[in-house]
């Protein structure tokens, strides 16, 4: 296997357009991009406990209801339950919604997909305020990006 240089990642423009998608999934999942860049962080490290999710959010603003709201919200589920004799803490994980949510994430950024444009699958699109017009316009000169499927051909 080939090792990953500066110089690829440069090439395919793995990043050119991630601010755009990251608006579109906040957006479009109602979380934060401090939930999205966490979530990465936790599907990255596969299960964790509660300490995990102390430590990785050192980096981020502090908000005491983030834990619950990607509870509640299904991004996080128990892995294994807390036992009194063998087991000391509960075990979490992404749950498949997220892995999900990220996967797309990555293929749009690798422009193996698009982000949609139809109105029901993209909140954005609606145009409610300005910030969305602004985003509608970015996301349609992202689809029109010709040099992000060229690096689909290399």
């Amino acid at each position: 296997m080939r090792k990953i240089e500066v110089k690829d990642l440069r090439d395919i423009g793995l990043f050119k357009h991630y601010r755009l998608v990251r608006k579109w999934l906040t957006k479009t999942h109602g979380i934060t991009d401090s939930d999205l860049e966490l979530l990465i962080y936790f599907d990255c490290i596969g299960n964790f406990t509660r300490q995990d999710y102390v430590n990785g959010t050192l980096a981020y603003n502090w908000d005491k209801t983030r834990w619950d709201k990607l509870l509640k919200l299904g991004f996080i589920v128990v892995w294994r339950k807390y036992n009194h004799t063998t087991h000391k803490c509960n075990i979490y994980k992404t749950s498949m919604q997220c892995s999900m949510m990220i996967t797309r994430m990555y293929k749009i950024l690798l422009g193996e997909e698009d982000i949609p444009t139809s109105i029901r699958r993209n909140p954005i699109m609606k145009g409610k305020t300005y910030t969305d017009k602004v985003l509608t316009n970015a996301i349609n000169n992202f689809h029109d990006d010709k040099e992000r499927w060229r690096q689909l051909q290399v």
